[in-house]
């Protein structure tokens, strides 16, 4: 028991007890991460991505893991979490977030990030702020389309930090994560917890803040951490896929705290920073692509960094199984392949009503049920609207999955829906902006 792969092979067991037991948010942001270090004795110690995470699993899963190594093992064990003194919570360099995940090879970093018309400003504030931060911009709110670089420069600004500031408390959460992680806190009764996490930042980098928008809890929570941050002049960098003017169920105090500082867009490449992108990821695989190649690449792909990045490691891929050097043939079928892998991921039912109910403060449970409170009936019926404006499944197949509703019912919600959206128009946006984060996750 005292190898390592064999210790990693009952924790294998173990997560599977827990994942068993829990629900699939609390697994994963509690248990999935945790890494097995060793079993001596009768104690099995493990070590937790940060001190945030490790306290909340020795307070609130403890028992569950303790169980999962006796029905392992067949005899009962100590347990140990441990966790770096140096490790900051949820820091770039704790959990690899200048490497790219589709090519550990490529940094997220100021050095790799390609500067055109489209993006300068955007760069310039954002060096400007990982060279002072607190100081220089504050809050910075980056937005823009999907896959333009806004992640890019928020992971080469904790790069920067983390390299020449040391000394710093970096945190990096997406939008939807910070929910996620607050709702967890508040059930689990934590949220002691979560303040200190948050609200002992010297700089907070929050990706896809407009997640948050719709969500009172949530909202609150942020407005508070914004708050604690701003006046103890530690650096708040955002990015949004819009401005946060038009970030319908934002808040009014939270819209104009993000517009304290400064806003930067980034917009879709040119044509000539388009292929400098594409040469730089051919570089960086040790590529040589033919000029023609990276033209006709440019050419195609217009609006989306991430294809341009997919498309050349496709090529590689391809010249390397076909042992042939690229050429515009094999570009085309990389494109097709692409193109064909980016298609979004079906939205399924459970995730329209998971989001509505993150939104209206309500559990998916709620949504199903027989419940006729105000906000839950609300809920209901906003759900019934997303779904089939969304998936476009039938009357009844809606009803089965709101709790086995049926047909004429779902049909008065969808009426009572289409009422609210046209004569109310706080109740038009949020649905508006439920289905745009639903569409856009």
């Amino acid at each position: 028991m005292g190898q390592v792969e064999s210790f990693d092979q009952v924790f294998e067991t173990v997560r599977e007890y827990c994942k068993s037991q829990l629900s699939d948010v609390n697994y994963t942001l509690w248990i999935e991460d945790l890494l097995p270090l060793q079993f001596v004795g009768l104690t099995a110690y493990l070590k937790a991505k940060s001190k945030f995470k490790r306290n909340i699993i020795v307070e609130k899963y403890e028992d569950i893991l303790l169980k999962g190594f006796s029905q392992a093992l067949g005899f009962d064990v100590d347990l140990v979490v441990e966790y770096d003194e140096d490790d900051k919570p949820q820091s770039a360099a704790e959990n690899e977030a200048y490497k790219n995940p589709s090519n550990g090879n490529y940094e997220y970093t100021f050095d790799t990030f390609i500067v055109g018309p489209s993006n300068k400003f955007a760069h310039a504030a954002s060096l400007a702020v990982a060279t002072n931060p607190g100081n220089a911009y504050n809050p910075l709110f980056i937005y823009g389309d999907s896959g333009l670089g806004k992640t890019h420069l928020l992971y080469a600004i904790s790069h920067e930090i983390s390299n020449n500031m040391k000394e710093k408390n970096i945190v990096f959460v997406k939008g939807d994560q910070f929910s996620n992680e607050l709702i967890d806190a508040i059930k689990s009764g934590v949220t002691k917890h979560f303040h200190e996490k948050y609200r002992s930042a010297d700089v907070l980098l929050v990706d896809d803040i407009q997640f948050i928008a719709g969500k009172e809890s949530t909202q609150e929570e942020f407005f508070h951490t914004f708050n604690t941050l701003f006046q103890d002049q530690k650096q708040i960098i955002l990015t949004s896929d819009r401005p946060p003017k038009e970030i319908k169920t934002l808040e009014e105090r939270l819209r104009t705290r993000f517009e304290w500082g400064l806003l930067a867009d980034i917009q879709v490449p040119d044509f000539e920073t388009r292929c400098a992108i594409i040469r730089r990821k051919a570089e960086l695989i040790n590529l040589k692509l033919p000029t023609e190649v990276v033209e006709y690449i440019a050419n195609r792909l217009k609006t989306n960094i991430r294809q341009l990045e997919g498309t050349v490691k496709k090529i590689k891929a391809m010249s390397d199984l076909n042992k042939t050097p690229p050429s515009i043939m094999t570009a085309q079928n990389a494109i097709r392949d692409i193109l064909n892998d980016n298609q979004p991921v079906p939205v399924t039912v459970e995730r329209i009503i998971n989001e509505v109910a993150r939104t209206y403060g309500v559990l998916p449970a709620d949504i199903r049920s027989s419940k006729r409170s105000s906000n839950i009936s609300v809920a209901r019926q906003v759900s019934a609207h997303a779904i089939r404006e969304i998936t476009q499944i039938s009357y009844q197949d809606i009803g089965l999955e709101l709790g086995g509703r049926d047909h004429s019912t779902i049909v008065y919600q969808l009426k009572q829906a289409a009422k609210n959206i046209k004569k109310d128009p706080r109740y038009k946006e949020t649905v508006e902006d439920i289905i745009r984060n639903i569409r856009g996750s």
